[in-house]
Order: C-alpha cells, then structure tokens, then sequence
C-alpha cells in the first residue's frame, strides 16, 4: 500500500486518483485559512512554484478540527488562498485528518510517519505545545496529526519518506524535495 492507492476529492468536488501522481513528489499538507502557522502558504507556494517543472506537486486538504480555524465553504477557502497567498497548488476537499472520522489518507499517513515532536527553535513552539496541553490534551497522544500544517514528503513511487509537523517552515523542506526529485 503508498499514496497511490488512494482516492480523494478536489475542493471543486471532482474525483481525483492520487495514482495520477506516480513518478511526481509530493508534499500532503492539512491547512487551514485562521491559523497561526497560515503564513506557512506563503512558503508552500514558493515551493511549489520552484519545483513544479521538475516533477514536485503541493496536495492541501483544509481542516477545521483544530479549534475551528478553518470554517469557510469551498468557495471561501478558494478565494482566501488565492486573494491572500497567490494559491496555485491543488486544494482538497475540505475534512478530518485526525480521529474515527479522519480522511483515509491521512490515517494511512499517521500510521506509517510517526509523530517525533515538535521543534521548540520555532517561535510559537512553545504556544502551539502549552495550548494542546491546556485546550486539546488529547491530541498529544499517539501518532495522530497534532495541528494544522503538518506535512508529509512523497516520494516518487508514492511511499511517505518524511513527516513535519507545523513548526517546520516549508523552506526548510526544500533540501529533502531536491534529493528526492534527482532521484
């Protein structure tokens, strides 16, 4: 089983084949438009723009389980990546990542990357953690996805090589995106 043997739905409501992926890498991100880490789009896209000739695709699946920091319709989010962040990378359908009811893919995902922590060098680190510990203790336990903007890296045969969790900016991903596109 990998990323290929998945199915999931655009944010226009098309079916999409993750298969129609193979030989690509991909980044899997779950977004949301009012969260601390939102800025993280602005990265994202710049990622995406530097590497998508070279084979690199962005997969963003808003979520709004994360104190509800991404309540907007389908027609919203659009409109709010786009207006705000210059948006062109493919956006999902709009659902849980965590949990009984988390999306498929992201239940594969949690299973086969384990959660190793946060990187308390980041600015809000320290937030993020005493906020989960104080509003959502729940969340620290297992492998589940902890908050908005954790990432998982895709190799070209669609097996998951590497997972991110918020506080690691998209720039710094960019060393893992390159030795997996020259392979």
């Amino acid at each position: 089983m990998n990323v290929h043997d998945f199915e999931v739905t655009t944010l226009q409501g098309k079916k999409k084949a993750l298969k129609d992926y193979q030989g690509k890498v991909l980044l899997i991100v779950n977004t949301a438009s009012k969260c601390g880490f939102t800025p993280q789009y602005e990265e994202l896209e710049a990622l995406y723009k530097k590497y998508k000739d070279q084979g690199f695709e962005i997969l963003g699946f808003p979520c709004n389980q994360f104190a509800g920091q991404e309540p907007g319709s389908a027609g919203q989010i659009t409109e709010f990546c786009k207006i705000n962040y210059g948006v062109t990378f493919q956006l999902f359908e709009k659902g849980d990542v965590r949990d009984e009811n988390a999306q498929p893919l992201f239940k594969y995902l949690t299973s086969v990357l384990p959660f190793k922590g946060f990187d308390m060098k980041h600015p809000i680190a320290q937030v993020l953690l005493d906020a989960i510990k104080k509003n959502f203790p729940q969340f620290l336990e297992g492998d589940s996805i902890k908050w908005n903007f954790t990432k998982f890296l895709i190799d070209k045969d669609g097996n998951p090589v590497a997972r991110f969790e918020p506080t690691t900016v998209p720039s710094a991903i960019a060393p893992e995106i390159e030795k997996l596109l020259s392979k």
